[in-house]
């Protein structure tokens, strides 16, 4: 099985093509790619797939193999790797998700390779070096998140956590998460809090991802995302998306918003007019290889 390691200034996800080679058992496959069973790691495993009702089709497996709706981070690189892998020659890309139709737009530049890239099998035609993904708009319904309780909409809801109380929102592009302010990312601790609230299924119906932001100015944050099934990760487009969501609901910040993960910052956009979410940032390779997974699900 052929697979590219890819990084979206976040998460660290090994991408497959499974347009021209067939996989095995793909909840197995995803647990073998992950950190726990693969030397490379992974957030988590993508397949890019044909679609028949937009230009490709992302499934995205967990570590622990279930399969995910959506993910901003994900789906930027995706539709780096489509682009400069050959598999097309459009720069603006609709891709098919459980979560929905996603739209994306790529910035491609002509430029010699960075030195990870020069074994890739690119053309010179350009490569993608930033990607702006417009992923919908945030759904606040409880119905939908689903949280359990009357409330028509989840907002700065006092929850007691341990030894802590968080004013907790609830936001969702098809995954689930929940945001909440802090003082200091840095001096939070994001293991013990996060996963109590991952956990926390009286409430969240589904195990939810939990973002933690703190208010640097009105249009910069920092946080830091504890994903469910997989732990902290270095970044989580949709958990930047999910911070401004609760900023711009709060009155804590802009709808323009640069947010500062620990992979790297992604510009985020709640625009106005559309309601719609645009998060933008880069996307890297990190290398390309082989595996032998004849032995999956034997």
């Amino acid at each position: 099985m052929k697979f590219t390691k890819m990084q979206a200034f976040g998460n660290d996800y090994v991408y497959i093509d499974a347009i021209h080679q067939s996989l095995p058992n793909l909840p197995e496959l995803a647990k073998f790619v992950s950190n726990r069973h693969f030397a490379i790691g992974s957030d988590g495993m993508v397949l890019i797939c044909p679609s028949d009702v937009a230009d490709f089709r992302m499934r995205m497996f967990n570590p622990d193999g279930t399969e995910g709706e959506m993910c901003g981070n994900a789906l930027r690189s995706l539709s780096k790797y489509v682009y400069d892998h050959g598999f097309t020659d459009k720069t603006k890309l609709v891709i098919e998700t459980l979560g929905g139709m996603q739209h994306v737009e790529l910035t491609v530049e002509n430029r010699e390779p960075l030195s990870c890239e020069k074994a890739m099998p690119y053309e010179n035609r350009g490569f993608v070096s930033n990607i702006k993904a417009n992923i919908g708009e945030p759904r606040l319904d409880t119905r939908v998140i689903p949280v359990n309780t009357d409330l028509a909409q989840f907002i700065e809801q006092p929850v007691r956590v341990l030894d802590k109380t968080f004013y907790i929102t609830a936001v969702s592009w098809g995954n689930p998460h929940v945001a909440m302010f802090v003082d200091s990312v840095a001096d939070l601790d994001v293991e013990k809090y996060g996963k109590e609230i991952e956990n926390m299924t009286s409430l969240f119906v589904n195990k939810t991802n939990v973002t933690f932001a703190e208010i640097v100015s009105r249009d910069y944050i920092k946080m830091r995302e504890w994903e469910r099934g997989t732990g902290e990760t270095i970044g989580c487009g949709t958990g930047c998306c999910t911070a401004v969501v609760a900023g711009v609901l709060t009155n804590r910040c802009d709808r323009q918003v640069t947010v500062e993960q620990i992979g790297g910052p992604l510009d985020i956009n709640w625009d106005e007019k559309t309601n719609t979410m645009f998060m933008t940032g880069p996307s890297h390779n990190v290398f390309e290889g082989e595996i032998d997974v004849s032995h999956i699900g034997e």
